[in-house]
């Protein structure tokens, strides 16, 4: 398989050199050049089997050609045997055809793990395979870094940066990625929010000379094979309920755009998807272009669920990409405008298409925190900021009762233990394993949000820890 950049000026690449690559050097994000489509002979065939192996069916085609299947299988088999459940990712019912899908039994309690630990163990048997390294510079809203970081820690081909917004992280997040002792594990605390960290590493990315001498590759969700393996959970939920003889809808808390693009692209391979409902907090730009068909940034509001404190979704390409008509060319035009704008009105073309796949739905603190408490008294369920937006969404925007609809649940309530604890006067401990996490030394730099200053640390860091 191939893959193409959204802004259509980037040279195709194999899946190997995509990985590697992050972003497209002409500042798009890579997608497969077309989806690989299953059979209903084939979704049926999945029911029933471990997580792991529907993993291997559903990324198999996008690795094809650069990967040894059995290598792979090996890999993905690897990554899930650690996590806490043995579903992996187990699903609880919640009412009437409403359910929860929870995607935070891997180390880190965070759905992001689901596919870290694939794409840690990608970059190590790529990297080992060319005898290369690769400095990973990531941006995160608070799950990212931390997945990320278990993911690459102590791996000898790759040194790690971790962007974070200063200040605005829950202490339980932060802490999961300033307390790993790794030597080639960095923690950045930028002056900013997360769009700044995410400008920032774009920016690195897009500085060709900075990029080309660090070897910078990336672990967001700009990289193809961060979305690939969330796509595997979708197939899961949708056969075990019943697909392809039966249609699922799913609600998706979400600020970046990549969680809800993975049910999209699920949906591209032909698995029978009803509804795709967003999920937002007060940061609502998702949920504002869906129902005025303008994009338009507004500064980023701190929430409690502040890994959607985002204002600019950078996945939202990806899928503007296809409402383009996959026109590089007229996507670039699009963005350009947006980016020197600050919004951006779509045409029908877009905007229709838009409305008639994707619901959006928003919810702020005050609400958020009832509906925790409301969900915790009917249920005995603690839920975290992220997952009870999702929930509320499922339930507020489905549009056919009948039609299974399953909300993913993105991250532990221990996350989050403040919010949580303030909605339903109970504390959520952290699992036995991190009992110790506030006992833990930490290790961290700050840095003024100026990309000239980041660049200069990250060189001397480079320089200290060996040639670069």
């Amino acid at each position: 398989m191939k893959y193409i950049s959204t802004r259509g000026q980037a040279p195709d690449l194999p899946f190997d050199d995509v990985l590697l690559t992050g972003l497209a050097r002409d500042g798009g994000l890579y997608v497969p050049d077309q989806w690989p489509t299953f059979s209903d002979d084939d979704w049926r065939a999945m029911r029933g089997l471990p997580y792991w192996e529907i993993a291997v069916r559903v990324m198999q085609p996008y690795v094809a050609g650069t990967i040894p299947e059995a290598d792979f299988a090996d890999m993905v088999r690897d990554a899930y045997a650690g996590f806490g459940h043995r579903a992996v990712a187990p699903m609880k019912q919640m009412g009437d055809n409403l359910w929860l899908m929870e995607l935070f039994h891997g180390p880190t309690l965070a759905f992001k793990d689901m596919a870290m630990q694939i794409l840690g163990r990608l970059f190590d048997y790529v990297l080992t395979q060319r005898g290369e390294t690769v400095t990973i510079v990531g941006a995160t809203s608070g799950d990212t870094g931390s997945a990320a970081i278990e993911a690459c820690r102590d791996r000898e081909a790759i040194e790690c940066f971790i962007l974070y917004p200063h200040g605005r992280v829950s202490d339980v997040q932060r802490r999961q990625m300033t307390t790993v002792p790794s030597d080639n594990v960095h923690c950045i605390a930028l002056e900013g929010t997360f769009d700044d960290c995410q400008d920032a590493v774009k920016a690195m990315f897009n500085d060709i000379a900075f990029r080309d001498a660090k070897r910078l590759s990336a672990v967001n969700s700009i990289n193809w094979a961060r979305i690939m393996p969330q796509i595997a959970y979708y197939v899961a939920a949708a056969v075990n309920l019943g697909a392809p003889e039966r249609k699922v809808s799913f609600a998706v808390p979400t600020g970046n755009f990549g969680n809800i693009f993975a049910a999209y692209a699920a949906g591209k391979m032909g698995l029978p998807i009803e509804q795709y409902i967003i999920g937002s907090n007060s940061n609502d730009i998702l949920t504002r272009t869906l129902e005025t068909g303008t994009m338009s940034m507004v500064p980023v509001v701190p929430t409690t669920s502040p890994s959607m404190d985002i204002q600019i979704s950078s996945n939202f390409e990806r899928l503007l990409f296809d409402l383009y008509g996959r026109d590089g060319a007229s996507l670039t035009e699009a963005m350009t405008a947006f980016r020197a704008e600050g919004s951006l009105t779509f045409g029908s073309n877009q905007w229709e298409p838009m409305k008639a796949q994707f619901t959006g739905f928003r919810m702020d603190d005050i609400q958020s925190k009832q509906a925790t408490n409301q969900i915790h008294q009917q249920t005995g369920e603690l839920l975290d900021p992220h997952s009870i937006i999702g929930l509320k969404a499922a339930e507020a925007c489905r549009a056919n009762p009948s039609v299974p609809v399953v909300a993913m649940a993105t991250a532990h309530p221990a996350k989050f233990p403040a919010a949580v604890e303030e909605a339903t006067g109970v504390h959520p401990a952290l699992p036995p394993r991190m009992s110790d996490l506030f006992e833990r030394p930490e290790r961290f730099t700050v840095q003024a949000n100026d990309l000239a200053g980041l660049q200069s640390h990250i060189s001397d860091v480079l320089t200290m820890r060996g040639p670069s």
